[in-house]
């Protein structure tokens, strides 16, 4: 049917002009809008370790620890601890590319969770929710900004495993669905069935056109079904990353000196290093929100019995990490770009198993780099072996208040009615770290 309208252009004009309109009304609930006060940063890479990585073991190494291991449990760190930077900012060799970098980096050494189990510790960070599921915080940077390239996703998630809490952490939940993150796998087709099925994309045209005339004439009927609303708009939106998307995964623009910064061979497809150059590029396109997934639920940073496989974890992160950051900055995007590195919780100063740590949510570290952020610099801190806070304490409410205000949004304004409740990412809770910004 579709050939033969083409063919003969009877209804071509009436279909194409619906196609257009139906672009122009979907484009509403994600184009730009204005933030509730001026922002630092235009865009979030977030870089979630899952598993729980030590904090006593990275970024707030503590010289007690050393002395006293063996002690009433205790376990001293496998990691000698140095002074990096300008500011002599001490942090162990388990990241000496991070480390390398500390000058650029706010190291925040109090934060503090609500739940000692994986699942829920990692919903919490993405959601500000341990026990029931709610949008995730780039599905909220979605909502509350929209984005500023209608070509692509607001809300981009790089994973090649899902973590604990599974597609929880990307998920739009309440909130319309053309918010929820867009999953990429690393590989040779990290988004598949991008390339269309025919050669000729006036018929592709046509399908899509004929598609949007008969789902807005059902969605008249049914304006409330976001799931709907958002079948619309992602048609469109695949239609348009047909031409935009396949660029962003191919690297023959960038220098054989450029991928060296991330640690890839050219032509390589997998890898936290791919899933940073992927980030960066994405984020110069404008995408809002990109989130990268070091590894899922089965290996990960949970090392209860033997943390000498932290090692191993941390090679594969840290130097393209550091590149992401030393590319962001020589671009001039790091002025603009948040980046934010942490893990769901972080691990005992005793050891448990042997030679390996438990989970411990009282207090970890977490850091943020780039815009409006203190660079080299060091907020909160725990105890002499890094059991409990010792001042400064951030919550994980407080963090994701602080990532929302550097984005120009209030926390205590960002709401969204559902079930009779206005909603939010902070729940009732959180308050700016006014401490870490310039």
């Amino acid at each position: 049917m579709l050939r033969s309208m083409a063919a003969s252009s009877i209804l071509l004009p009436g279909v194409l002009d619906e196609l257009l309109r139906a672009e122009d009304a979907a484009a509403g609930p994600l184009v730009p809008k204005a933030t509730h006060h001026p922002a630092r940063a235009k865009r979030v890479i977030f870089l979630f370790m899952t598993g729980g990585v030590s904090h006593v073991d990275s970024f707030d190494p503590k010289a007690e620890l050393y002395r006293r291991a063996g002690e009433d449990g205790l376990l001293g760190s496998l990691w000698k601890s140095r002074r990096w930077g300008t500011h002599g900012t001490e942090a162990t060799e388990l990241f000496p590319e991070i480390a390398s970098q500390i000058d650029d980096i706010c190291l925040i050494r109090s934060m503090r969770a609500d739940h000692i189990n994986h699942v829920e510790a990692t919903l919490g960070m993405h959601t500000g929710s341990i026990s029931l599921p709610r949008p995730s915080i780039g599905s909220w940077i979605s909502y509350g900004l929209g984005t500023v390239n209608q070509n692509l996703p607001s809300f981009v998630a790089i994973a090649p495993h899902l973590p604990y809490a599974g597609t929880h952490v990307f998920s739009n939940d309440c909130l319309p669905a053309y918010h929820q993150g867009v999953r990429l796998v690393p590989g040779p087709d990290p988004l598949p069935n991008l390339k269309r099925r025919t050669p000729i994309e006036e018929i592709q045209q046509l399908e899509l056109g004929l598609t949007a005339a008969l789902d807005r004439e059902h969605l008249g009927e049914r304006s409330t079904d976001s799931n709907l609303a958002a079948r619309i708009k992602s048609f469109e939106t695949a239609f348009a990353m047909q031409k935009e998307a396949p660029d962003i995964f191919e690297f023959a623009d960038e220098s054989d000196e450029t991928l060296a910064l991330y640690g890839l061979k050219r032509g390589q497809t997998t890898g936290f290093g791919w899933q940073c150059l992927v980030a960066r590029r994405l984020a110069e396109r404008g995408v809002r929100f990109v989130e990268l997934i070091d590894s899922g639920s089965e290996v990960n940073w949970d090392h209860h019995s033997n943390m000498s496989l932290h090692e191993g974890m941390a090679r594969s992160v840290d130097r393209p990490i550091a590149g992401l950051l030393q590319d962001l900055k020589r671009r001039g995007l790091l002025d603009d770009t948040l980046v934010v590195w942490t893990t769901e919780f972080g691990r005992t100063p005793h050891k448990e198993s042997g030679t390996g740590r438990g989970h411990h949510h009282h207090v970890f570290t977490s850091w943020l780099a780039g815009a409006g952020v203190k660079a080299g610099y060091v907020h909160g801190a725990s105890d002499e072996i890094g059991l409990k806070i010792a001042e400064d304490e951030v919550h994980v409410h407080d963090f994701h208040a602080t990532i929302l205000h550097l984005m120009g949004l209030d926390h205590e304004r960002l709401t969204f009615r559902h079930a009779g409740i206005d909603l939010r990412l902070t729940d009732v809770h959180g308050k700016v770290v006014h401490d870490i910004l310039t």
